[in-house]
């Protein structure tokens, strides 16, 4: 299964539609992001995005989405009936597939010092991220919202920013986490009083008595009251429960449910659970629905149909190219490294080591993991330039805009790369490591694994500077020109030592 991270940053505007339309094109300019919801609210004047993808892509899509916004949003003119403390005011990762929630928590604090340092905007880690303990809850953080903060920051350990300044310029500060799936549902009641959704927003939220799991609160949106509720686990506390606490509270009142909704997504598994318990279907199986049974079907057809990367590195396309067969050639170059952990492991002649080779091995299979990924990224990244180059210029804001897609865009085709180059130098060094104390036997074929990975180098940084050619951010080109010629100094140190361990341990002459 590929990794898939979700994010779900919430920004506070949505009353101007085309200020939402730029940060929804920020979000779509990383390639392999895909967006999966928009929902914007009048009344709390706030929009939620919903996208998903690999972890960086989708790192990056997040750290464009909230450039656009404090270029476009101002907090000092903001009002609007949800709390917030920033322009992009919550940011929370979810990991879908093949991705721990430790996973989660680094690209939030990634993110966080990015934000921090490129952007200056203040930053807060909660729940899963959350480097205090003070910090896990959201409402805890945001207290006082953006003029409360704004007036205390700095004052107290409490209101110092885990990343970032210790003053909060207009964008506001933003709070970054990483947590399970939650599903943002409101409830709407046959009346305006407002007092009525407050109560009953008191009476099920968690905090304040009510039902575990459930953040509740109670508004007046579109005319009407409404309970809005943030469920944070809905496989202990099921919709369908909540749904039904809050039609009998409401009874106490004289009042009904009108109708509810969703915010953003829902896992499939919540609804059908709320169906199997309003149906009564208590032999209800999961594979029953029709979906899941087509979805595992497709799947299997599609690794049927999968494309031999050879073939389509010679089929005459522009992707994928040197980047991609940079990042192949290192994930061989790991897993030629695994290969000499494996036949080194569970040998008497090399028990003392042992531990030694499990740890590479762990290691190396990771790299190999992302490297391979890194293969279908470096195609995306190229196709990403190719298509802010296809962007309209017809206005004066067009062109600024398309210009800064292109800029966004090639920094990332430089990022890619390198980041494979980095991979590779430590393919590198596993690979010394094996061939000094691993099986003897297998010696040239921990060499090897070095080989590929010094290739992987050679052609990353050929794609690095070709691209650091049209950055016009000059500081940040010498700064990934410099990263890049450490590496490949530090490549050639690995390479003088491999060969004098081929001299002495495998007798080979050069």
């Amino acid at each position: 299964m590929p990794k898939i991270v979700e994010c779900i940053p919430n920004f506070s505007e949505a009353r101007r539609p085309e200020v939402v339309d730029a940060i929804v094109a920020a979000v779509e300019s990383v390639p392999e992001v895909s967006l999966l919801d928009r929902s914007s609210d009048n009344d709390h004047n706030r929009t939620v995005l919903t996208f998903a993808g690999p972890p960086h892509p989708v790192a990056e899509a997040a750290f464009r989405a909230v450039k656009v916004a404090g270029e476009l949003i101002n907090l000092d003119e903001h009002e609007g009936g949800h709390p917030r403390i920033g322009v992009a005011d919550v940011i929370p990762f979810v990991p879908i597939s093949d991705v721990t929630m430790d996973e989660c928590v680094a690209l939030a604090h990634g993110l966080g010092r990015r934000l921090g340092t490129e952007l200056q905007i203040p930053v807060f880690f909660y729940e899963k991220a959350a480097k205090d303990a003070s910090r896990v809850n959201l409402a805890k953080v945001r207290k006082g919202q953006y003029e409360g903060l704004k007036a205390e920051v700095g004052t107290s350990e409490q209101r110092i920013p885990d990343e970032g300044p210790h003053q909060i310029p207009t964008m506001g500060a933003s709070v970054i986490g990483a947590r399970d799936p939650l599903v943002a549902f409101n409830v709407y009641l046959t009346t305006d009083d407002v007092s009525i959704a407050q109560k009953i927003g008191k009476a099920v939220r968690h905090s304040s008595g009510g039902l575990a799991f459930v953040k509740g609160m109670g508004l007046l949106v579109d005319g009407m009251a409404q309970v809005s509720m943030n469920l944070t686990n809905y496989k202990k506390t099921p919709v369908a429960r909540v749904v039904e606490f809050i039609r009998r509270e409401a009874e106490r009142y004289g009042v009904g449910i009108h109708h509810s909704e969703l915010v953003g997504l829902i896992p499939q598994e919540a609804l059908v659970d709320a169906a199997v318990w309003y149906t009564q279907l208590d032999q209800f199986e999961k594979n029953q629905i029709l979906e899941t049974r087509l979805y595992a079907a497709q799947e299997e057809l599609a690794g049927q149909e999968k494309v031999d990367f050879l073939d389509a590195l010679a089929d005459g396309s522009p992707t994928p190219g040197g980047g991609s067969a940079a990042a192949h050639s290192a994930a061989m170059g790991a897993g030629l490294v695994a290969m000499v952990a494996c036949l080194s492991i569970g040998k008497k002649k090399y028990a003392e080591v042992e531990d030694e080779m499990k740890s590479v091995l762990d290691e190396a299979e990771a790299l190999r993991a992302k490297l391979t990924h890194a293969v279908d990224e470096d195609a995306a990244s190229f196709t990403a330039i190719m298509q802010a180059f296809k962007l309209s210029k017809e206005t004066d804001a067009e062109k600024a805009a398309r210009s800064q897609a292109i800029q966004d865009a090639t920094l990332y085709a430089s990022e890619v790369p390198l980041e494979t180059g980095k991979g590779a130098v430590r393919v590198m060094e596993l690979a010394l490591k094996v061939a000094s104390i691993g099986n003897s036997n297998a010696i040239t074929d921990g060499a090897s694994g070095a080989a590929m990975a010094r290739a992987a180098l050679i052609s990353a940084g050929y794609n690095v500077r070709i691209n650091l050619g049209s950055l016009k951010d000059k500081a940040k080109a010498e700064e990934i020109l410099v990263t890049l010629k450490n590496l490949e100094t530090k490549a050639n140190e690995i390479d003088t030592a491999l060969r004098q361990v081929l001299i002495e341990r495998g007798g080979l002459e050069f």
